[in-house]
C-alpha cells in the first residue's frame, strides 16, 4: 500500500514527492519517459529563485536526488487508468497495478511542435518553446515568434525588450489573442508582423540561422535571418486516461483551483497539466507542495 502515488516525475511530481516524504508518508512516482520532464532538455535555467544559473539536467537531477534520498521511489511505468475502490487502483501500460491511499496527477503538458525538419535537432540551439525562460539569451539579436494567441503576443512583447527585432509569424491575418496585447505589440517599433504565413523550412545545422516562410495567399517564399525561433502554438496535455476521476476542460487540462483538488476526493493535480495561467518551474514546484500537503491531509482523515 502506497500513501501517495504521483503520476509524473517532472518538477511538479518530484516536488510533491519531496513534500510527501517530509510529511512522514510514502511517495512513489510513476514516470513514462525520463525523470525531470521537458525541462531536462533546457540548456540553461536562469529564472528559478535562489539559483542563478543551472542546466535543466542538473536541476532535474537535484530534485531526483533530494526526493530519493528522502525515501521516494521512482517506477518507470506509464499509468493508463485510475479506479476508485476502497483505495485507488492505478493500472499501467505494462499491466502492473499500484494501490494507493491518494493520487497526485502531475502529467505535465507537451509543447505543440511544428513537425518540420531540424526542429528537434535545433531545440535548445536557437529553437525554444518558452520566451520567459530563454529570451534573455537573445539580447540584441533578431528573433521570431510563431503563433497567433495570447502566448505568442506576450512572448513578442517580452522579447521586444531584449531583442533588436522580433518577427511574429502567424498563419492568419487576425490574432486570437486579446486586443490590448495586440495593440501593445503593434506599438513596438522593433516588432514586425508576418501574416498569412507559415514556416516551411528551418535554416542552420549546428545552430538556428533563419527560417523560410510561405505566404499562403501568393505562395511566395521569404527567408528571414533570426538567431532564435520561439514556437508558441499551444500545448498538448495528456490527461484523457484520467477523465473518470478528474474533470477536463475543453483543451484537455484538468480543472482545478490553486488548492490543486480534482472532482474526486483523494485525487489531486499539480503542474502544467492543470488549468492555470502561468506555467513555469516555480509554479510547478508550488503546485507540487500544495498537492502533496493536501494529499497527506486527506490521508489523515481516512
Amino acid at each position: 500500500m502506497i500513501d501517495v502515488l504521483i503520476i509524473g516525475a517532472g518538477p511538479a511530481g518530484l516536488s510533491a514527492a519531496i513534500y510527501v516524504q517530509r510529511s512522514g508518508k510514502k511517495a512513489v512516482c510513476l514516470e513514462a519517459l525520463v525523470v525531470g520532464g521537458q525541462i531536462v532538455n533546457t540548456p540553461e535555467i536562469a529564472n528559478y529563485p535562489g539559483i542563478k544559473k543551472t542546466s535543466g539536467f542538473e536541476f532535474s537531477m537535484g530534485l531526483y536526488e533530494q526526493a530519493t534520498e528522502l525515501g521516494a521511489e521512482i517506477e518507470y511505468e506509464k499509468a493508463v487508468s485510475i479506479e476508485k475502490k476502497e483505495d485507488f487502483h492505478v493500472m499501467t501500460e505494462s499491466g502492473k497495478e499500484f494501490i494507493a491511499k491518494s493520487v497526485i496527477l502531475a502529467t505535465g503538458a507537451k509543447n505543440r511542435h511544428l513537425g518540420i525538419d531540424k526542429e528537434e535537432a535545433l531545440a535548445g540551439r536557437g529553437i525554444s518553446y518558452c520566451a520567459t525562460c530563454d529570451g534573455a539569451f537573445y539580447k540584441g539579436k533578431d528573433v521570431a515568434v510563431n503563433g497567433g494567441g495570447n502566448t505568442a503576443l506576450e512572448d513578442a512583447l517580452f522579447l521586444s525588450n531584449y531583442c533588436s527585432k522580433v518577427y511574429i509569424i502567424h498563419r492568419r491575418d487576425e490574432f486570437r489573442g486579446e486586443p490590448d496585447s495586440l495593440e501593445a505589440v503593434k506599438s513596438k517599433d522593433n516588432v514586425e508582423l508576418v501574416l498569412n504565413s507559415t514556416i516551411e523550412e528551418i535554416k542552420g545545422d549546428k545552430a538556428l540561422e533563419g527560417v523560410v516562410v510561405k505566404d499562403k495567399n501568393t505562395g511566395a517564399l521569404r527567408e528571414i535571418a533570426v538567431a532564435g525561433l520561439f514556437i508558441a502554438i499551444g500545448q498538448v496535455p495528456d490527461n484523457k486516461d484520467f477523465e473518470d476521476v478528474a474533470e477536463l476542460d475543453a483543451a484537455g487540462y484538468i480543472s482545478a483551483s490553486e488548492e490543486c483538488k480534482t472532482k474526486t476526493p483523494g485525487v489531486f493535480v499539480a503542474g502544467d497539466c492543470r488549468t492555470k495561467s502561468v506555467r513555469q518551474l516555480t509554479t510547478a514546484a508550488s503546485d507540487g507542495a500544495v498537492a502533496a500537503l493536501a494529499a497527506c491531509a486527506y490521508i489523515s482523515t481516512l
